[in-house]
């Protein structure tokens, strides 16, 4: 699903003609097979957003080699990856990335829009995706007036709208209640099970961690088996 060579990634800071290079991934190696879920811990600061976004294709790495479902994405375009993104990719913010000119509703349709869905068929499956995370009554309402929950729930329902083979999630229970994020959990878990959906997470939240096949721990950016192994669980919260 995902194979990571040799990969390294510098930030550029300071003004121009007096910049300095500040290293942040070192020769991470890294391959994540389809129907996995990983988790990447470390401490804030150990790279791991860096690595999420070079994986999704927001940031171009330095140097190194990624291939994603078989292909050499290292030097796509913007156009490219955002043609491969809608195609492949569902994402959970912990920001939320929501668009605030638009209403719940119309957040977690944008993906089907984007893909040409037909609009009947793309109404049922937003509607049936807001009923599932229990925010169908926001389906009105805008970003700024809802809860940070809702807006997570919101967020997840359209990282999932389009059923993507690999989603990248960036601390995706960060907003939820204990019984939200135990629904999100279970959900992960049953994706992953009867679909195969691949699932690459941050987190800091020993609960999500629990759920994924291998922890992967990043520190001073560089990438290595978590001293603890977690065995996928199957059971529902």
């Amino acid at each position: 699903m995902i194979e990571v060579n040799g990969l390294h990634h510098q930030f550029l800071i300071g003004k121009r003609g007096a910049e300095r290079r500040v290293p942040v991934l070192h020769d991470i190696d890294l391959a994540i097979e389809q129907g996995e879920i990983v988790a990447i811990v470390g401490r804030s600061g150990s790279g791991k957003s860096t690595l999420l976004h070079i994986l999704s294709g927001y940031l171009r790495p330095t140097s190194g080699e990624l291939r994603v479902l078989g292909q050499d994405v290292t030097k796509f375009d913007e156009g490219a990856w955002s043609r491969f993104r809608l195609e492949r990719y569902g994402f959970m913010f912990q920001s939320f990335q929501l668009i605030p000119t638009m209403t719940a509703f119309e957040n977690v349709e944008l993906p089907l829009t984007l893909k040409g869905v037909a609009p009947e068929r793309r109404r049922k499956r937003a509607y049936e995706l807001m009923d599932r995370f229990g925010i169908a009554d926001c389906a009105g309402h805008y970003p700024g007036e809802l809860s940070g929950g809702q807006q997570q729930r919101v967020s997840v329902a359209r990282a999932l709208a389009l059923d993507p083979p690999l989603v990248m999630a960036d601390e995706p229970t960060g907003s939820l209640d204990s019984e939200n994020e135990a629904n999100l959990l279970a959900l992960i878990r049953e994706l992953n099970r009867e679909r195969g959906t691949t699932f690459v997470m941050i987190t800091h939240d020993e609960q999500v961690a629990r759920i994924a096949h291998r922890r992967l721990l990043l520190q001073d950016g560089r990438l290595q088996p978590h001293r603890k192994e977690a065995p996928m669980i199957h059971e529902v919260f």
